[in-house]
């Protein structure tokens, strides 16, 4: 499941995703929040790491504000997932970035708990590594998929 933080995350770079594919102009933190719905408070601490990162732009001044620097096609959803909320892998020892050895695991090779998680995470990977701001930006990658959008019936 992803955090809080990584959904004010994902809403801001849909607003300077939207703005740059219009207008291209620098947004204000308060502009970003007012659109996405997400408190400025938390966007100042999210934006700073996605800057850092590389993926948007801060300027200062009157025209001063966020802007998205990189293409919405080359912001990996994957890697923004890992850098706002860290490992995405349900067990350390999977985990491509930050692989750690489970203490209670006497031999991965036959670790059958690690095997049954491996399969279903691969899957899981070989997914949300295709998606990228762009596909979020046009709606999603859609497809067979969007059934799991519905509400389930009761």
């Amino acid at each position: 499941m992803i955090t809080q933080k990584m959904k004010y995350a994902l809403k801001a770079l849909m607003v300077l995703g939207d703005e740059k594919l219009g207008s291209g102009q620098a947004l204000r933190i308060e502009e970003i929040a007012r659109r996405s719905g997400a408190p400025k408070r938390f966007l100042e601490h999210i934006l700073l790491d996605v800057r850092n990162a590389g993926i948007i732009a801060s300027t200062r001044g009157r025209a001063g504000g966020y802007t998205l620097i990189k293409e919405p096609a080359q912001v990996s959803i994957s890697e923004l997932l890992r850098l706002i909320d860290g490992p995405i892998a349900p067990l350390p020892c999977l985990s491509r970035k930050a692989y750690q050895r489970c203490e209670d695991c006497t031999d991965e090779a036959t670790c059958r708990i690690r095997r049954t998680f491996a399969e279903v995470f691969w899957s899981y990977l070989v997914l949300i590594d295709s998606l990228t701001l762009a596909d979020m930006l046009k709606g999603g990658p859609g497809g067979e998929m969007t059934q799991l959008l519905d509400p389930p019936q009761s």
